[in-house]
């Protein structure tokens, strides 16, 4: 008797051959560096920190990214999604954390609301795993559809030359970063499979080709840089904890939490392989455990990173230890300042080119999975419509919400979270709360995002029969 076949692995837990996982890796440390240095860059910059300061944090940084990506990719007992999902400091921690280090708490006083919050997180986590049913197609396709369009922007910055720059916006900047896009199309369009998986990669290569004898790209934080540089706990003293600090950081380990459920949804639907509610609890507790480690070891609470969920879609590359090498890269650029300085060097309108094609790709995404929701004599176009709305709110006008309070600003000022809870709310408003007025002209379905909590259809009867039969049929 022949033995049954061995069951296939799915290609999330698929191995890809040594010299594959290098190059995948590198291509998403390329996609997120600029977004994993920059939030120590503004806090550091914010308090007036001296530069020995501000590259130790950076430093700090990084190794803390390589191991959050580690703990959430490969994950151990409860800790980790396992799915191929980076990890970076969240933006939506810089505003309260100036506000601390200004204040007169410093870095201590950041770090102590900081390890509360990482606590807070781990403990919050299975309340959160629960809330998965109010995630259907409806809210998950709009939630991606804000994360790629709130990230545009950031690659356009980058395509001008970097917000602040002496030139941004100069012709050769955007020429640069156009060169960089018509690459990147070219290699997925005419390149072989393999060399088609990293167009990004390549596309920044043949940037960095031109940059470089142009005069685009400065190596003279290189020699600066030191060979070995190694965080210690509590280099900045031993944390303190001030009650307003720390109601300030419970509110982003929220915005987080919310943040990286969207992200997580977004990366299973890509890679085929649904986030169930324990599945999602791991992940946010993952998402807690590196934020613990964060205030710990120097650095700040860590996230989900969103510029790569487009990478993963853009490549079809779905193997979580592809993701994981590139957590290993991080940890090397943590320890190893040098590299770390050679890898910053890569002008930004050269990641801007790149960026267009990895955020627009989450951006359709997004359009991909709202086009499985049923819009015919319902609200879900409403939902949708709002929810983007919202959004792209703080996106397009930034200060929209400056005379809001503190903790308004840190919910709202986050397209994604904004537009995330949005979305929650009014489907819960219009699909879920029973006596509202309903417009269904059809039977509903999960896929349109209708709730299995709203009021029946009534059905002609011959077709309620053969529903009834059906019914009696699948009860065997």
């Amino acid at each position: 008797m022949a033995s049954a076949a061995p069951p296939s692995r799915h290609p999330v837990d698929a191995v890809p051959p040594l010299a594959q996982l290098g190059a995948f890796g590198l291509q998403h440390v390329l996609a997120m560096y600029a977004g994993a240095v920059a939030v120590p860059l503004i806090v550091g910059g914010a308090m007036n920190l001296p530069p020995a300061d501000l590259a130790y944090l950076i430093t700090a940084d990084l190794l803390l990214c390589g191991i959050a990506t580690l703990i959430q990719c490969v994950g151990f007992w409860r800790f980790g999604v396992r799915l191929p999902i980076m990890q970076g400091c969240t933006f939506a921690a810089v505003s309260p954390m100036v506000l601390i280090g200004t204040g007169g708490g410093g870095l201590p006083a950041i770090y102590g609301a900081v390890i509360v919050s990482g606590l807070a997180m781990i403990l919050l986590a299975p309340v959160f795993g629960r809330l998965l049913r109010f995630f259907p197609p409806l809210v998950t396709g709009t939630v991606i559809l804000i994360i790629g369009v709130s990230l545009l922007p950031v690659a356009g910055n980058w395509s001008a030359g970097g917000v602040g720059s002496d030139d941004f916006g100069a012709p050769g900047n955007l020429g640069l970063a156009g060169f960089v896009l018509l690459v990147v199309l070219a290699v997925q369009r005419f390149g072989p499979a393999f060399l088609s998986r990293i167009a990004v990669l390549a596309g920044i290569v043949a940037g960095m080709a031109v940059a470089v004898p142009l005069g685009f790209a400065d190596f003279g934080g290189v020699g600066d840089a030191s060979w070995l540089g190694v965080s210690t706990p509590f280099h900045f003293g031993a944390p303190t904890f001030e009650w307003a600090a720390v109601l300030s950081m419970l509110v982003v380990a929220l915005v987080i939490m919310t943040e990286t459920t969207g992200d997580m949804i977004a990366v299973g639907e890509l890679t085929d392989r649904r986030v169930e509610p324990r599945a999602l609890a791991d992940g946010l507790r993952a998402d807690g455990l590196s934020t613990v480690l964060g205030g710990v070891f120097n650095t700040f609470p860590y996230t989900a990173f969103a510029q790569n969920v487009g990478l993963v879609g853009m490549t079809r590359v779905r193997s979580r230890w592809v993701v994981a090498t590139a957590g290993g890269i991080l940890v090397l650029l943590g320890l190893l300042p040098k590299l770390g300085a050679v890898v910053a060097s890569i002008p930004a309108p050269v990641l801007g080119g790149a960026g267009l094609v990895m955020f627009g790709t989450v951006a359709a995404s997004g359009l991909r999975t709202l086009a499985t929701v049923d819009f015919r004599g319902n609200h879900n176009l409403t939902v949708v419509a709002v929810s983007v709305a919202v959004g792209m709110l703080p996106v397009g006008v930034p200060e929209i919400y400056a005379e809001f309070p503190d903790w308004f600003q840190t919910v709202m000022d986050s397209g994604i979270s904004a537009g995330c809870l949005t979305a929650i709310a009014l489907n819960l408003l219009f699909n879920h709360l029973p006596g509202g007025k309903r417009e269904l002209s059809g039977p509903a379905s999960d896929s349109a995002g209708e709730s299995t909590l709203a009021e029946p259809v009534v059905l002609p009867p011959q077709r309620a029969e053969k529903t009834v039969e059906e019914a009696r049929i699948e009860r065997g």
